[in-house]
């Protein structure tokens, strides 16, 4: 009842609201910014060379300042904060077909400040552009048509009020001759004239106010509204009377009810008022019991299906740019608005699947999803935070890890060249960093390993990395809940990576937790090797018939025995010689603990590891 009389203040309220709007104090439309949301350059093209010009209409008295923001690594561009002329800053020869997501901010002073998201594509020499990747597609409905209002003419009022001027002067012309036609000889006869004329000009005054009077009755346009509001506010008071009339007269009938026995005589017996007890209202025997009142009262309410509560709305994300793309699964950047129990927007990733997935793909999404659902959280495990699954594409909606896959990050740092062995205070990778990055794998693998899951393809390209430099395992679409068999025999066909692949997986399609282990003895070898691919020069083939024969991957001139011996300890041929992921995270531990460097990258050769990128039936 309550919450009815609510609704109702509400409408009310609503309809007098909309007659007398107000604009707030101070109104100002913001600058309306002009800029190609893609831009393309060329990596030949010198330091200096014009990308495009930003331009705003100018809105304040204030000349409109330009600049250029990011959330990733820095960008080879820059923008004049007066003219907003887009220049290249640094040399793009060393970053060919790589894609930048920047904000162009406008503000003139006295508006709102204006960030429009353009994407930045580094093409080839040959200028060829790649098509810009595209959100998702999402079902939007079909809005009617709404028609126009009529349009009332206003009715005109000039020509009564012309008609009362003419008849005002008539009547004072009148008035004047009468007078000037008085004989001045005949004083009794003026007197009785004057007399007549006072009566008369009474009149004529009196019938020019009633008629000025009836012109401005005339009714506006503005008390229509007021009159069907009128008639609205009738029509509400009503039903509440209504409602509250039907409502008191139900009360006192279930009032009367309760006050009477099975017979309908009324109980006059004062002491029945003090029975807390249920009464009997018929000679059917009803247990008096609390759990028998518990079942009746649950058969009375209709059962509904539990709302899954990692579902969330596809209406509150706005992707926009893709972050990273593979054989059929992609994934992009998105604000989500009230996610994750937190107000406002916040940037998470979404994974979702291309338009040519098949069957099996969406089967294996839904796989990862279920596994993700279960993990719970740990700080080097890439968290889940929602879903959306009521129709097509499905969405996973994870958080956002920022600078993206830990084999892309090692192999950009190659390019700094400004390596030291410093245990603290530089700003470029270390011996340590490259060590803690194994050990907070380690300490990942080591929470899904209690869990009952296994990876299955644990590399470095499935691992994520943010700004500070906390690592994430990532990338369940192959991971499996093994619950207590502790093995997974593979029963499908799809691409496998073969690389990082213990023995008795390749040969006889068992996974468990210890090829789990040989996986990340291959992955310490990536970090030492700065992203290199394992067993460089070699085929799928050749890898398989290698690792057969007893053949593992070398140590890299520049790792010291402590570190390789933890990699090869890894890959001992027997599963069950091989350590679990507890002993790994103790053993690393122990060499963070000290005060040497492991990894000597001042020896970190220039040419001897190469980055294999395409070959068929392997998983890269």
């Amino acid at each position: 009842m309550k919450i009815k009389m609510l609704l109702i203040i509400g409408i009310i309220y609503g309809c007098f609201s909309t007659v007398s709007p107000q604009l707030p104090p101070g109104f100002s439309l913001p600058a309306i910014t002009h800029v190609d949301r893609n831009w393309f350059v060329m990596s030949n093209d010198p330091i200096g060379s014009v990308v495009t010009k930003v331009y705003s209409d100018r809105t304040g008295t204030q000349n409109v300042k330009y600049g250029l923001e990011t959330f990733g690594p820095p960008t080879p561009f820059k923008i004049d904060p007066v003219s907003g002329i887009v220049t290249v800053n640094d040399t793009l020869k060393d970053k060919e077909n790589r894609t930048y997501s920047l904000w162009v901010t406008a503000f003139d002073g006295s508006s709102i400040p204006q960030r429009t998201e353009v994407i930045a594509s580094i093409t080839d020499k040959s200028g060829f552009r790649p098509n810009v990747p595209r959100p998702p597609p999402f079902a939007i409905p079909n809005y009617p048509t709404v028609p126009m209002p009529p349009k009332f003419p206003r009715p005109s009022q000039s020509t009564q009020l012309t008609e009362t001027q003419t008849e005002k002067t008539v009547l004072d012309t009148t008035t004047a001759m009468i007078s000037t036609t008085i004989p001045l000889e005949k004083e009794q006869d003026n007197e009785k004239r004057d007399r007549i004329q006072n009566e008369e000009n009474k009149k004529n005054i009196t019938k020019l106010a009633v008629e000025e009077t009836s012109m401005g009755t005339d009714m506006p346009l503005t008390v229509i509204p007021l009159i069907a509001i009128g008639g609205l506010v009738i029509i509400v008071a009503g039903v509440i009377i209504f409602v509250w009339k039907k409502n008191s007269v139900n009360a006192k009938i279930k009032k009367d009810d309760m006050s009477k026995d099975s017979s309908g005589i009324v109980l006059q017996d004062a002491t029945m008022n003090l029975w807390d007890r249920p009464r009997a209202y018929s000679n059917r025997y009803e247990s008096w019991d609390s759990n028998h009142l518990q079942a009746s009262e649950e058969t009375t309410i209709s059962k509904e299906e539990p709302r899954d509560a990692w579902e969330f709305p596809r209406h509150r994300l706005r992707i926009f740019n893709i972050v990273g793309e593979g054989a059929f699964g992609q994934v992009w950047r998105a604000q989500a608005i009230d996610i994750d129990g937190k107000k406002g927007e916040q940037t998470v990733a979404v994974k979702t699947l291309k338009e040519n997935a098949s069957e099996k793909e969406k089967a294996d999404l839904l796989q990862e999803l279920n596994v993700m659902k279960n993990l719970g959280t740990h700080p080097n495990v890439v968290r889940l935070i929602a879903c959306c699954t009521d129709m097509e594409p499905t969405l996973v909606i994870m958080e956002f890890v920022s600078l993206g896959k830990l084999q892309q990050f090692l192999r950009d740092s190659r390019a700094e060249r400004h390596y030291g062995n410093t245990h603290g205070g530089s700003q470029f990778l270390t011996s340590r960093d490259l060590t803690h990055f194994a050990f907070q794998v380690a300490r990942g693998m080591d929470f899904l390993s209690s869990k009952g899951i296994i990876h299955r393809d644990l590399a470095a390209r499935n691992v994520l990395i943010n700004d500070e430099r906390t690592c994430k395992v990532a990338d369940f679409g192959f991971a499996r809940d093994i619950g207590g068999t502790h093995v997974y025999e593979r029963k499908s066909d799809g691409r496998l990576p073969i690389r990082w692949m213990a023995p008795e997986s390749l040969y006889d399609d068992i996974f468990s937790v210890k090829s789990d282990i040989w996986s990340f003895g291959v992955l310490l070898w990536e970090i030492v090797t700065l992203g290199s691919t394992p067993y460089p020069g070699l085929s799928a083939g050749d890898v398989m018939k290698k690792v057969r024969e007893g053949h593992r991957l070398e140590k890299p001139e520049h790792c010291r025995r402590e570190l390789y011996n933890i990699m090869y300890y890894c890959w001992e041929e027997d599963p069950t010689s091989r350590p679990d992921f507890k002993e790994v995270v103790e053993m690393l531990e122990k060499l963070l603990c000290t005060e040497m460097d492991y990894i000597e990258l001042e020896r970190f050769p220039d040419h001897s590891y190469y980055n294999v990128q395409h070959l068929d039936g392997e998983k890269l």
